[in-house]
């Protein structure tokens, strides 16, 4: 049967906005929303439960608030129509409706863009037009970001970041930032000591309704063998749930978010941190709301600056900013290997079957929440990545994989770009990397460990140490002309040949063995 419309609305996954430009002008007596739920999105990569039951729930809950506002939805569910890609969907909805024409937000994934793209050129009789409406989700437009960027080959969030507190009037008295200066993260990267975390707040939690419960079946099911647990599944799944979420966070832990934002400690699996990033990225919530209130709460409550700017410089200025460099360097940024390294992703990435407790504790509270904090992804799992030779595309796709506000815009970019130094330091000054003892400084990981964080050669020499001790030697020449890791490279001088040499030897087991470090 075909049933006529003006036009398709496609709404993905991570578009749940109530005040989408896919709505501009949109008459619900015409036009049809179309959702699909399509298998290949869970399996590009091979991704956690956690993060296909947040997409699938959130969607559906969407399209049920959809149809409240009288809206016409044709959702595409896998367990009815059971679509393997997007343009599958796609085309079998276009072949229902007969639209003059689809209508999307552009897509926060190129490889998802195409997909559309060439289901609505191979529509079943003739090319159905696509018109692509810019994300108003985001506080700075494309081709603004690509104003302020020009044709520099080194771009720096900071100096993006003030703009953007110029331009919207955060945390400004006039033409200055309160305080006096504009960032204060040298505040926020004390450990806890050894007493460890205190006063804890607790995660709020979230009612599972009929339709979480059903998703949360249907994973299960059909993606048995895909990573993680869904055993601790508490995520938003509607914007309601996320305005909680964000009210949560700024009563009870942003107070207490900046100082130990960097620290780590066993069973800690949320902290101080916001939690918000999966409702920012599947679009529940807007980045303006989360920074209004950040701001508000700072004046009325007298907030420590430091935790209220450490917070808004996440959402206002690096998250903005990750966003411009994906549309800017894509696609060769998905190809990018500064280092040309060519190591296979361990196998216990997937389960945290690792000797080194750092990795084992950082993985396996991936594999049980789909969250870890950004430490734990950049100095933890990124930085062994890296010091370890890691081809950047098979830890990309990981990332991409297990986290489940990991969206391609967001993920690649820090990935690639800023854990991984694949890009040759586009939008960084150098590789974040460090020994054992950094891990040591911000948490207990390495107290029973089977490796001393303080041991670069022999038997219970620490991986990141070991391989960070490598790493600078094969790269001491250009190291040591970077300001930035010149001192690095004055502190491997100071190693004796003998012991280099052993460093290297060392090293070397481990590079041919790291599914048993």
């Amino acid at each position: 049967m075909t049933l006529a419309c003006r036009h398709l609305l496609l709404i993905l996954g991570d578009q749940l906005d109530k005040d989408s430009a896919v709505f501009d002008d949109m008459n619900p007596a015409l036009d049809v929303v179309v959702m699909v739920e399509a298998v290949e999105e869970s399996t590009h990569v091979w991704s956690h439960k956690a993060r296909t039951t947040l997409f699938l729930s959130a969607m559906r809950h969407f399209a049920e608030q959809l149809r409240q506002r009288q809206f016409q939805v044709h959702y595409r569910s896998m367990d009815k129509e059971n679509d393997l890609t997007l343009g599958e969907g796609l085309q079998a909805a276009i072949a229902v409706f007969k639209p003059k024409r689809v209508i999307g937000v552009e897509p926060g994934d190129l490889r998802v863009r195409a997909l559309i793209e060439a289901a609505c050129q191979s529509a079943e009789t003739q090319p159905t037009p696509i018109e692509w409406r810019e994300d108003k989700h985001f506080l700075c437009s494309l081709p603004q970001f690509r104003q302020w960027a020009g044709a520099s080959t080194s771009l720096r969030m900071e100096f993006f970041y003030r703009k953007m507190r110029q331009q919207y009037k955060v945390l400004m008295e006039g033409d200055q930032p309160v305080g006096g200066q504009w960032n204060f993260d040298a505040d926020n990267r004390k450990g806890f000591g050894k007493a460890g975390p205190k006063d804890v707040p607790q995660a709020l939690v979230f009612e599972q309704d009929s339709i979480t419960q059903d998703v949360l079946q249907l994973v299960t099911q059909r993606f048995a063998d895909h990573p993680g647990s869904l055993s601790n599944f508490n995520w938003p799944v509607t914007r309601e749930q996320a305005l909680l979420a964000l009210e949560d966070f700024m009563a009870n832990r942003l107070p207490s978010f900046g100082a130990h934002q960097d620290a780590m400690w066993t069973g800690l699996d949320f902290g101080w941190h916001a939690l918000l990033s999966s409702s920012l990225n599947l679009k529940l919530l807007h980045p303006l709301e989360v920074i209004l209130a950040a701001e508000r709460a700072y004046h009325e409550r007298e907030l420590p600056l430091a935790s209220v700017e450490g917070f808004i410089r996440q959402v206002l200025g690096w998250r903005e900013f990750i966003r411009g460099v994906y549309f800017l360097d894509m696609p060769g940024l998905k190809e990018a290997n500064h280092f040309g390294h060519q190591n296979p992703l361990p196998a216990w990435y997937w389960t945290g079957d690792t000797k080194m407790n750092c990795m084992r504790q950082s993985i396996s509270q991936t594999l049980a929440n789909g969250y870890s904090h950004h430490i734990q992804r950049l100095m933890i799992t990124g930085m062994f990545g890296v010091t370890a030779h890691i081809t950047p595309q098979q830890l990309c796709d990981w990332y991409l994989a297990v986290y489940v506000d990991a969206v391609e815009w967001v993920e690649l970019p820090n990935t690639a770009g800023m854990a991984l130094f694949a890009n040759g330091g586009r939008f960084t000054s150098k590789p974040y990397i460090a020994s054992g003892a950094y891990v040591k400084r911000m948490s207990n990981y390495c107290s029973g460990c089977n490796y001393q964080p303080e041991a670069r050669t022999g038997a219970d020499a620490c991986p990141m140490t070991t391989l960070y001790w490598n790493f600078l030697d094969k790269h001491e020449v250009s190291f040591a002309g970077n300001p930035r890791t010149a001192l690095m490279v004055k502190n491997l001088q100071r190693i004796a040949p003998d012991e280099r040499q052993k460093i290297r030897e060392r090293a070397e087991v481990m590079l041919k063995n790291l599914n048993n470090v």
